[in-house]
């Protein structure tokens, strides 16, 4: 593997991804020593960081620690080494959901430690420090100075509701209009098809859960797409806590297949490339959507054709 300098800061998980491919490359033998130093070498980071994932590898049997000797390869085949890691992906990941979820039912308080959270789940600080990790990248978690780690503000009241829609509004229509915007066209198919079987349900059966994650869904590849690195990062995290916040106001049926409609207009404005166009829907769109029960007298005509230009 090659050597280049790289970050010293990238998970656990991702260097015990990078040992265990060495261990694959290198046609290691079940019993072989791993010394510390070489695999610092050859991932271009400390000694610390690579002493936590060989941990991590160690509590999934893929090494051994033997005492004043260091680690071993404790696997003799390429599946079973594969299989391994596989296992302690899915098991931090599933982690991760678990104290999102914990955090979206206000079971764990906005200022969290490493060692309670392992307390909480039963499960190695390494499996806790990987979950944090991982809620980081997304900007759910921000490690504060010393080993606390704080979550961010979540959307679960009508002050953060309204919040989250003025910052939206300011947002993704710049997203759109930013120079460099472009959309996955595969993407958009997919999107457009589960929209139009949406649709094609009575209002009387209308499900709030599928609305979300079409929902976001739809907001998230707005927010992808923008040539604004900064406005995409935002959004996206943004999206994430909104998916991670499951209380909210509920949507009248009628209101949900009237949005759906909205985001299958803002998506013909974008194959058609009227940005500017799709900017201003997106605005009329989330400014609905921020009235917790649009009045009635507007049923079926669909905003952004009142209000969209020739």
């Amino acid at each position: 593997m090659a050597s280049t300098r790289r970050n010293s800061h990238q998970s656990h998980l991702h260097l015990a991804q990078q040992i265990a491919a060495l261990i694959l490359e290198r046609g290691m033998k079940c019993g072989e020593h791993l010394p510390e130093q070489a695999l610092s070498d050859a991932c271009g980071v400390s000694r610390t960081p690579i002493r936590s994932a060989l941990k991590l590898l160690e509590s999934k049997g893929i090494l051994e620690w033997r005492q004043e000797k260091g680690y071993f390869t404790a696997l003799d085949t390429a599946d079973r080494i594969t299989a391994a890691l596989q296992e302690l992906e899915n098991a931090e990941e599933t982690l991760a959901n678990r104290i999102l979820l914990d955090r979206s039912e206000r079971r764990l308080d906005e200022i969290q430690s490493v060692s309670a959270l392992a307390r909480r789940y039963s499960t190695a600080r390494s499996t806790v420090l990987f979950a944090l990790k991982v809620l980081s990248q997304e900007g759910i978690v921000t490690q504060l100075p010393g080993r606390a780690w704080a979550f961010q503000p979540m959307i679960d009241s009508p002050k953060s509701a309204s919040e989250s829609f003025e910052m939206r509004l300011t947002l993704e229509p710049l997203a759109i209009s930013a120079p460099g915007f472009a959309v996955d066209p595969q993407k958009v198919g997919l999107l457009r098809s589960q929209m139009k079987d949406f649709l094609a349900v009575e209002e009387t059966r209308t499900s709030a859960t599928l609305f979300q994650r079409i929902d976001i869904d739809f907001h998230s590849l707005i927010a992808e797409s923008s040539g604004n690195r900064f406005v995409r990062s935002a959004l996206l995290t943004h999206h994430r806590l909104r998916q991670a916040s499951k209380k909210g106001p509920t949507i009248p049926a009628f209101r949900m297949h009237q949005a759906m409609e909205e985001h299958m207009e803002i998506l013909d404005s974008l194959d058609r490339k009227q940005y500017a166009l799709a900017a201003d829907q997106m605005t009329v769109h989330l400014r609905r959507s921020s009235i917790r029960r649009p009045e009635a007298t507007n049923r079926g005509i669909s905003p952004l054709r009142r209000g969209s230009r020739p």
